[in-house]
């Protein structure tokens, strides 16, 4: 925790400089962000639209709406935000065209290596039933806690990225929380 404070700290340093980087036409510099933000771009996208492929299809278009719209990006923002407001509103339009699906519908910890191998079982088990009952939720629950607990933003900067209002974000962090607690509860007592 104290790792990813530190981190984060330098990191926005970091996000400034690629972004002056991205700017100026460093060609190494689209690599490396791309490569920075990779795992945690295509996870989101992942857990948004729940299907690989259309999740790497978003991922691409992501960078490239990044590259096209570069030069409209305010430096006193944060590159976090700015890039996962993209990826939102590309993603949100890919759900909209999607038949059957709207809109409106509705982290553990790896054990030690001390751990026993009973725990480690119990803990994937675990992960694995949490992410199936996120699964099921509905795209603005799973989008609110996907960004709010694997991505770690805070809820200023989910409103900033769904455009939504902060009270709608804390609306939607609430409900999907309470959804998977119905899920979770309702697995158990099958």
């Amino acid at each position: 925790m104290i790792y990813a404070a530190i981190a984060g700290e330098n990191f926005e340093m970091a996000d400034r400089t690629a972004a002056a980087r991205l700017r100026s036409g460093d060609p190494g510099a689209l690599a490396e962000v791309v490569s920075h933000y990779q795992h945690r771009l295509y996870r989101y996208l992942a857990r948004l639209v729940r299907d690989t492929a259309s999740a790497e299809d978003l991922f691409q278009q992501t960078w490239l709406q990044v590259m096209r719209q570069l030069p409209r990006y305010d430096a006193a923002r944060s590159f976090d935000t700015w890039l996962f407001a993209i990826a939102h509103n590309l993603a949100i339009d890919a759900l909209r065209k999607r038949s059957g699906e709207r809109l409106e519908d509705y982290e553990f910890e790896l054990p030690d290596r001390q751990s026993d191998a009973l725990a480690a079982v119990l803990a994937g088990e675990r992960a694995a039933t949490v992410a199936a009952a996120l699964t099921g939720l509905p795209p603005l629950y799973r989008e609110a806690l996907t960004l709010r607990f694997e991505e770690g933003l805070k809820l200023e900067e989910i409103a900033e990225v769904t455009g939504a209002p902060l009270s709608t974000v804390k609306s939607r962090v609430q409900r999907g929380l309470e959804a998977m607690r119905r899920r979770l509860s309702k697995d158990l007592l099958s």
